[in-house]
């Protein structure tokens, strides 16, 4: 595993040991300042919503007061800011979408405003909605990233990716829920078509920071081509991981065709090598995940029925996918309700 130094030039500010304990005080502070504030801002969200939503269903106001409430305040209360006409309608939607959730109570208040917004607006069932909060919160994603993920629809690619999952992966992992997808999209490479598997290695190191964001913050990048020694043989996985939370080795095999069955062989193979030659004795069996540019689910099902490894089998794609395409597939599998 490779092991970064960072190291100071003249120019580079550097922490002084006698200071860090006093710094990271003031730094923990500042963090429980920022959200003791963010809380009690979206407080006041709810509870605008929740006034304006029992007023309008006791008939007491009538839709023209709203607007009629957002050119008092910026006429009379200048110095309070975001409660434009559009941003109380949204506090109202706020509070009904989630008024009979109450165990989503915490985690609203535990990302921002714009992130709330993000997920509210845009997420069709309650599923949906608890998914990105719990992962916003517990992936820190800036509002672009978790953005970016609602588009690329991880919520039905991670549910029907569940569904794929083989008995070893089940058994041997039984916290690997929402860890691995059916299928990841590789959006920021721009590769051309057709393009070779040596381009799509180069392009997955060069994004790598894309690239996690794809997989999961937990999953730690150990290195390219990782050359394993059987016998008097060289061997190599196109891209190793490892993952903190199911605290195992994570073996990527990249194929930029259609899967076939004699492609599990070759990692398995790596599995097994991991496991005896690298894996630490106190670290769960290594995974493997064949990523393939497309694959035939009954000929996966297949291949995967006798297999006695713990791997997957997912396709990448290179362009946004077709969400009511996966909200329908989905369905069929969960039976989860969408709303237009």
């Amino acid at each position: 595993m490779a092991i970064m130094l960072k190291f100071v030039t003249n120019g580079e500010k550097y922490m002084d040991k006698r200071f860090f304990d006093i710094i990271q005080l003031i730094k923990h502070s500042r963090t429980n300042a920022i959200k003791t504030v963010n809380a009690e801002l979206i407080n006041l969200y709810w509870n605008i919503g929740e006034f304006i939503s029992k007023k309008l269903d006791l008939a007491e106001w009538g839709d023209s007061v709203v607007s009629e409430l957002a050119k008092y305040i910026q006429q009379n209360e200048p110095d309070i800011k975001g409660c434009s006409d559009k941003n109380l309608w949204r506090m109202k939607q706020f509070y009904e979408t989630y008024k009979d959730f109450s165990k989503l109570s915490t985690l609203l208040r535990e990302i921002s405003w714009s992130h709330n917004l993000a997920i509210f607006s845009r997420c069709k069932t309650s599923e949906e909605r608890e998914f990105y909060l719990k992962l916003a919160k517990q992936e820190s994603y800036s509002f672009r990233e978790l953005d970016r993920q609602i588009s690329a629809s991880l919520f039905e690619r991670t549910m029907i990716g569940n569904s794929k999952l083989s008995t070893v992966l089940r058994e041997t992992n039984p916290d690997i829920t929402n860890t691995f997808k059916s299928s990841y999209i590789l959006d920021f490479l721009n590769l051309p078509e057709p393009h070779t598997e040596s381009e799509l290695q180069l392009g997955l190191v060069g994004q790598m920071k894309n690239f996690i964001l794809e997989l999961g913050k937990d999953f730690l990048f150990i290195g390219e081509k990782y050359r394993l020694q059987v016998g008097n043989s060289d061997f190599y996985i196109d891209l190793l991981f490892y993952h903190r939370g199911l605290q195992c080795l994570v073996a990527f095999e990249l194929k930029a065709d259609k899967f076939k069955p004699d492609h599990l062989g070759q990692l398995n193979f790596y599995l097994e090598a991991l496991d005896r030659d690298v894996k630490n004795p106190n670290e769960n069996p290594s995974i493997g995940v064949l990523l393939c540019k497309d694959k035939d689910s009954e000929v996966v099902e297949y291949a995967l029925s006798r297999s006695l490894s713990p791997t997957m089998v997912s396709e990448y794609k290179t362009q946004l996918p077709d969400k009511k395409l996966l909200q329908q597939k989905l369905h069929e599998l969960f039976d989860i309700e969408y709303t237009e």
